[in-house]
């Protein structure tokens, strides 16, 4: 059983990943979400999949960078890695309710 904990090590290093991969998993990809705290606009979800030999600097709390390191990381992770990116509009936000929402982007 592969354990997901927070570790002193917060930087990736496909540990977990090449857990997976030896458990039969061959593609792993990261997910995240935006936009759950506004009371208008869309809920965003993105999936990432990270080339292993290939990992740009830099990589680990976009929060902790500024926008422009961001946008330079950006630049070479549309090149690097394998991308998706989903929205729920408030519309449907409404009808379906945050969470569910949520979910949906990151299945879309």
């Amino acid at each position: 059983m592969i354990e997901f904990s927070k570790s002193e090590n917060m930087f990736p290093d496909f540990e977990i990943e090449q857990d997976l991969i030896s458990s039969g998993c061959p593609i792993i990809a990261g997910v995240d979400e935006v936009g759950r705290g506004p009371l208008a606009g869309p809920v965003t979800a993105a999936a990432v999949i990270l080339d292993p030999l290939n990992i740009p600097d830099k990589l680990n709390d976009s929060k902790v960078l500024s926008s422009k390191q961001r946008e330079k990381l950006f630049e070479k992770l549309k090149f690097s890695s394998s991308f998706a990116v989903a929205h729920v509009s408030p519309t449907e936000i409404d009808k379906l309710n945050i969470l569910q929402a949520s979910l949906l982007a990151m299945v879309n």
